[in-house]
């Protein structure tokens, strides 16, 4: 099956198992993308004493799962692109959704 999944959150605990269901749907054989919006563009850098939101990225991206980050989010924040968090557009994001069997938010 192919997942969509969109995070708009930088809450450590949301994000974590956001992405926790990404590597684990990855490493089921399942093809997975991740939209990252918002604040949630933010989580290649969040650290948190309990909930390690970068590991399950690298973790996901490990697993062959794909990410792709808002461009306006980012560039909002004086952020730029990054191979974890590459530049992308609201086109990118309809077309994941139009790929996917099913879309998940978190």
């Amino acid at each position: 099956m192919k997942f969509g999944i969109i995070l708009e959150t930088k809450e450590a605990e949301k994000a974590w198992n956001a992405l926790r269901f990404a590597t684990t749907s990855r490493k089921n054989g399942h093809e997975v993308k991740v939209f990252l919006m918002g604040e949630a563009v933010e989580c290649e850098n969040l650290t948190h004493e309990k909930f390690d939101v970068a590991g399950q990225l690298k973790a996901f991206m490990a697993a062959g799962g794909t990410i792709l980050a808002c461009g306006t989010c980012l560039k909002s924040r004086q952020m730029n692109g990054t191979e974890a968090c590459p530049l992308s557009t609201m086109i990118d994001c309809i077309k994941m959704v139009e790929w996917a069997d099913k879309v998940i938010t978190f």
